[in-house]
């Protein structure tokens, strides 16, 4: 090792120990320990600091987000223009180093990590991602699409059941281009990992496909380069490196648990530097530190100068994939697409899962760039792509994915996928088993990623399934996640249209979808853009109460207009296919919906009340589920659970009799 490279990583390790004493709260050890394979991979990385999203790059994944300032570290001294001040205000109000890495707010972060376990899976959706566009793109001297995703964890991460379901689809697939390197410190937050994770990881990765180095000394960046080479060199399996470390390494808090999660402490620290000889004032890169990353950095942007070069005369060999380069990386939907009248001439009763199945294909027509698949429900969820092929070892180019009964993983590589850039990431399950995937679709929230989770079998229309398959609180939890749209369309040109802000969104949206058949309306289509509309009007436009509902429960309230109004009551009806959307207009087109005036209403739908609230006010009633489900056809649990037409009329004369008080 060369003086500077071992002053480098002192000063990597330094940088994170004093970032983490000023704020008084943070992860000095795996920074600490991990320092020497974390210099070592950067230096050989494939990137630019100067451009941070130059789309050649090598891809890095901190999934042991809780070391966060070991990556700050990284992207200020290969300078990535994160200023020492950013290191200074570390887990602070406004700064651009907040506690664990956020995609999207400090420059260079691939992902954001810190839920663990993540990282490993949505590394896996990027080296699908890089996989498949290369396979699409790359021509005989022309390699646009060639580069690795890296992953750095440690301990805790192997542990979370999702990188496993992960792991054993990445061996499956033949990743070739994914490097996890395993910081192997063997303590956690209550002490050894003795304590519960005693088996043995290099085994179990073989068992998934992965080939397996183990290194016993982290400190031995020699050895650590020519692992991640022959990691590198092996093109047909996913690569694990076992680098054994020592947590806070050079501290007096080395190899114990409290060096996991806690500061140091200034008397640590002080030892700290005369076991390293750093006599350095806090928060400093030397002068000759500076200059040998300012070297390294001057070598990545020739680099990169040279891709651009190799992509320019692409662009003149190949025009017309150059135009599919764009047209991929293009998030706005043709206008084509959206006008296309096979979306908005649906007839015919239709489950609103038969018809997603069918606008997902015809959205496939003008977007070969759809990417995604279902947890082993592809003919449930009804979401493959026909004729587009299988993503596999064997086939690059398929644009289906079969993630197996994964599904936290598949929500994890589905973001992966987004993030990556160039694909419309889709996946689908079960509304109820939202459930399994739910930390990953917050993630996506997070993030913002528009990943599209179609989720069928929506209601207690299930059926025989039982209470088990049968959503009800789902809906209401959906709603209440910041920055997700959740659709839950009443027919075909409702799916169509909720389809296309999907896919046309910065933010994951949730498309709820029924088994059960449905009609189709004539006042449906355009109205459904701003989440909720008047479907039909009293005839005056003063009605005596207003029915709302969203999917399959707008069948109810129609056939419940018809009786009230036959008995002299006129009747408002609303669609809610989104009620995000609707939130999200202005006072006067809300207040054109639902009118303060008209304080008798009725909501609708087979789950529970939670987000209803807010729309009937103190007068309303609703027609919904407080509880689970049971086993039985879906019209007999209807008409059990109070959905009728029988009911929701008695509601509506309730809510008349409450507002005349």
């Amino acid at each position: 090792m060369k003086a500077i490279e071992q002053k480098a990583i002192t000063n990597i390790r330094f940088l994170a120990a004093e970032a983490v004493q000023k704020a008084k709260s943070g992860h000095p050890g795996l920074p600490i320990g991990a320092a020497p394979m974390a210099f070592t991979l950067w230096k050989q990385m494939k990137h630019d600091p100067a451009d941070p999203k130059w789309a050649g790059r090598d891809r890095f994944v901190l999934s042991a987000g809780h070391a966060s300032m070991l990556e700050y570290s990284l992207l200020h001294l290969f300078g990535y223009g994160l200023p020492m001040d950013e290191l200074k205000s570390f887990r602070q109000w406004g700064s651009l180093t907040p506690g664990h890495p956020e995609f999207g707010h400090t420059v260079g972060v691939e992902t954001t990590t810190g839920p663990l376990g993540q990282g490993i899976a949505t590394a896996v959706g990027m080296a699908m991602a890089e996989a498949r566009l290369a396979a699409e793109f790359n021509r005989e001297g022309f390699p646009v699409v060639d580069h690795y995703t890296y992953v750095l964890s440690g301990d805790g991460c192997l542990m979370e059941g999702v990188a496993s379901e992960a792991a054993s689809l990445a061996g499956h697939l033949k990743l070739g281009k994914l490097i996890l390197l395993y910081d192997r410190n063997q303590i956690t937050i209550e002490g050894s990992t003795n304590l519960a994770f005693t088996e043995d990881v290099g085994k179990r990765f073989e068992a998934y496909g992965w080939t397996v180095q183990e290194l016993p000394n982290g400190e031995d960046i020699g050895a650590i380069d020519t692992a991640i080479q022959a990691a590198k060199a092996d093109k047909t399996h996913p690569s694990l490196i076992i680098i054994h470390t020592e947590i806070a390494h050079g501290t007096p808090k080395a190899n114990s648990a409290s060096a996991h999660g806690e500061p140091l402490g200034e008397e640590a620290i002080k030892a700290m530097r005369e076991f390293y000889n750093w006599n350095e004032e806090p928060f400093t890169v030397p002068a000759d530190v500076q200059a040998y990353f300012a070297e390294l950095k001057a070598g990545y942007a020739k680099e990169h100068a040279a891709y651009d070069k190799m992509f320019a005369e692409y662009k003149k060999a190949y025009p017309e994939l150059y135009e599919k380069w764009v047209a991929w990386h293009d998030k706005k939907l043709p206008q084509a697409l959206k006008d296309d009248t096979r979306l908005w001439n649906a007839s015919g009763a239709k489950a609103t899962r038969a018809v997603s199945g069918e606008v997902l294909n015809i959205f496939a027509e003008y977007l070969p760039n759809l990417f995604g698949g279902s947890a082993d429900l592809a003919p449930s969820n009804k979401t493959e792509l026909k004729g587009k092929g299988f993503f596999s070892a064997e086939n690059r180019t398929g644009a289906n994915v079969h993630f197996g009964i994964r599904e936290f993983a598949m929500a994890c590589i589905s973001n992966g996928i987004q993030l990556y850039g160039g694909f419309h990431a889709f996946c689908a399950t079960f509304l109820v088993f939202t459930d399994y995937l739910k930390p990953a679709l917050r993630l996506s929230a997070i993030m913002r990623q528009p990943v599209v989770y179609v989720m069928t079998h929506d209601s207690i229309g299930v059926g025989e399934d039982g209470p088990t398959h049968q959503p009800i609180e789902h809906l209401a939890a959906l709603r209440a996640t910041p920055n997700t749209l959740v659709f839950r369309p009443a027919d075909a040109k409702e799916t169509a249209a909720c389809y296309i802000m999907a896919f046309e969104g910065d933010m994951p949206a949730v498309m709820a979808l029924t088994r059960q058949n449905l009609p189709q309306y004539e006042e449906t289509g355009e109205g459904a853009y701003k989440g909720g509309y008047i479907l039909k009007d009293a005839p005056n436009g003063k009605p005596d109460v207003i029915l709302m509902a969203s999917g399959s429960e707008v069948e109810l309230i129609y056939k419940a207009a018809e009786t009230l109004e036959a008995e002299g009551v006129s009747v408002r009806l609303v669609s809610m296919p989104c009620l995000d959307l609707f939130d999200a207009q202005d006072a006067a087109y809300r207040e054109s919906v639902l009118p303060n005036a008209i304080r008798a209403r009725v909501a609708v739908e087979a789950a529970s009340a939670y987000s209803w609230d807010r729309y009937v006010g103190l007068d309303g009633k609703t027609v919904c589920l407080d509880h689970y489900g049971a086993s039985a056809p879906a019209s007999i649990l209807f008409k059990e659970f109070g959905f009728t037409v029988e009911n929701v009329v008695e509601s509506a004369k309730e809510s008349i009799q409450n507002a005349k008080r």
